[in-house]
């Protein structure tokens, strides 16, 4: 009988030792998850096009003025993955955070975008840009394995939900 209630109280003090090293790995998991996903801003080399419009749309845009927005989906939002750093040309333009947009004025031409999101590792993604008179909004959303920038042309739904992203300079 005593050797029973030996071997009781050690599976119970075991188990109640390992649901505590289980809680304590949980709790530093979720906190490396929430932390390690974070994206340091960087500041903007380009000036944004400061606007008053308080209902944007595609036909006050054009022949350079170009509207760029993050189209991030609601899985990035939730796990903290969804801010871009930006680059045009190898100029930093800056972070553009969920749901948030700027308006700036490019020159006609071709132009190299480079996109980096942070999920476990950096996820860096380059595109090629033909900027016409016709330019008029660009998506850039990241996915799962990269980011996708694609010229649409197109509001996106919930416009009236976006904010202008604020502008962080060199010289902040």
């Amino acid at each position: 009988m005593k050797v029973n209630m030996i071997y009781i109280y050690k599976t119970e003090s075991l188990q109640k030792s390992n649901m505590k090293t289980l809680k304590i790995s949980l709790v530093l998991s979720v906190f490396l998850l929430l932390t390690s996903c974070g994206l340091k801003p960087i500041p903007s080399a380009y000036n944004y096009t400061k606007t008053s419009m308080q209902n944007i749309k595609p036909d006050d845009l054009g022949e350079g003025s170009v509207l760029i927005y993050n189209g991030a989906d609601l899985l990035h939002k939730m796990d903290n993955t969804a801010r871009l750093n930006v680059w045009i040309d190898d100029k930093p333009l800056g972070q553009l955070g969920p749901s948030e947009y700027l308006i700036i004025d490019l020159e006609e031409g071709k132009h190299y975008f480079e996109v980096l999101h942070k999920d476990v590792v950096n996820m860096r993604s380059n595109h090629n840009v033909e900027i016409t008179e016709s330019t008029k909004i660009i998506k850039i959303k990241p996915n799962l394995t990269s980011n996708t920038l694609e010229v649409t042309n197109v509001m996106p739904k919930n416009f009236d939900k976006f904010r202008y992203v604020p502008q962080r300079t060199t010289q902040q």
